[in-house]
This record gives structure tokens, C-alpha cells and sequence, in this order.
């Protein structure tokens, strides 16, 4: 059950001038996206979204954090997988005791490559290069890199670093923002 807040009509009032004023300052209409697991099938879902966006005329930019950075990272963006243990939204349902046998990830991810395949899906490295054609921003997130050890060479060409403070600011000009 949720509980309805009363705030003062100068604080709603002040918000809302906010709220349109932060949108005046974008004519064209924005998507920002957070990307935080770099498995194959999370991979996909965001870079859809993005070169679509920016397909129909829209800016659109994709935050990598966390496991997310694996998605721009050189020496790991063409091996992401799929995991089919605890993954009960897989085409094809693994039981636990079977996902947890050695070989099932590289089943269930030559499976998923197959299926993409065969609907004409580009694979992650051409919707990588899609996106830097359609003017995607990509972006890696300097506090996640700090942490994980992960530098600016490793990242793919046309991948800025920027940290939460600009992306915030990015998305909060933002028509659509999502968190994948």
C-alpha cells in the first residue's frame, strides 16, 4: 500500500518549472540508458533500444557500468554469454542441475548466436559499429573502471569515459531513461 504525500503547492510548482525547464533545453527527444550486466543476452537488449532511438532521429546514449563494461571492453566484447543456470526466461528451460554442467554455457550461448542469426539480428560487434554510425553515445563509467582495474586502451574506439555526475545530467534531459 502506498501513501500519498501532500507537498506544499510551492514545492510541486517549483518542481514542475524545473521539470519543463530541463526539457525546453532538449528540441530533439533523448534516451538515456544504464547498462550494468555483460552477458549476451542483457547486451542485446540495450543496443536495440539505442540504435533505434537514434535510428528515428533521437539522441540516445548507453552508460556501461559494472559487468556492463564487458559489452565495449576490446578483449571481451565478442566472447559475452549466456548463462542458462537460474534462467527460467530461456527459450528453451534448463533445469538448475542441468545449467550447472560443464559445457551448458557455451550451449546456451551457440544457441542464442543461432537464433539472432538465423532472424537476421546483427551480432553485438555490428550493433556496436551501428551505433557509432548512427552517433550513439557510449560511455564507460570512470568510477566502475577505477574499481575494476578496467583502463580507457581497453575500452573500444569512440567509447568515451565520463562518471555518474555527467551521465546524470545527460539523462536528466531525457524523454526516456532506462536501467538494463
Amino acid at each position: 500500500m502506498t501513501t500519498a504525500i501532500n507537498l506544499p503547492k510551492e514545492v510541486l510548482e517549483q518542481f514542475e518549472r524545473l521539470h519543463v525547464q530541463s526539457h525546453k533545453d532538449t528540441e530533439v527527444k533523448r534516451l538515456a540508458i544504464v547498462s550494468s550486466k555483460g552477458s549476451l543476452d542483457m547486451a542485446y537488449p540495450s543496443l536495440i533500444l539505442a540504435t533505434t532511438a537514434a535510428a528515428m532521429g533521437w539522441e540516445a546514449a548507453v552508460f556501461f557500468t559494472f559487468y556492463g563494461l564487458d559489452v565495449v571492453n576490446k578483449k571481451k566484447y565478442r566472447r559475452l554469454k549466456v548463462a542458462p543456470l537460474a534462467n527460467p526466461a530461456a527459450p528453451v528451460p534448463v533445469p538448475n542441475i542441468l545449467g550447472a554442467i560443464p559445457g551448458m554455457t557455451w550451449m546456451a550461448t551457440r544457441m542464442m548466436k543461432f537464433m539472432f542469426k538465423r532472424s537476421n539480428v546483427p551480432s553485438i560487434e555490428q550493433m556496436l559499429q551501428l551505433c557509432n554510425q548512427l552517433g550513439v553515445k557510449l560511455i564507460g563509467c570512470s568510477t566502475t573502471m577505477g574499481v575494476m582495474g578496467v583502463k580507457k586502451e581497453d575500452l573500444l574506439d569512440g567509447v568515451s569515459v565520463e562518471g555518474a555526475a555527467s551521465f546524470l545530467h545527460y539523462a536528466s534531459k531525457a524523454q526516456v531513461t532506462l536501467f538494463v
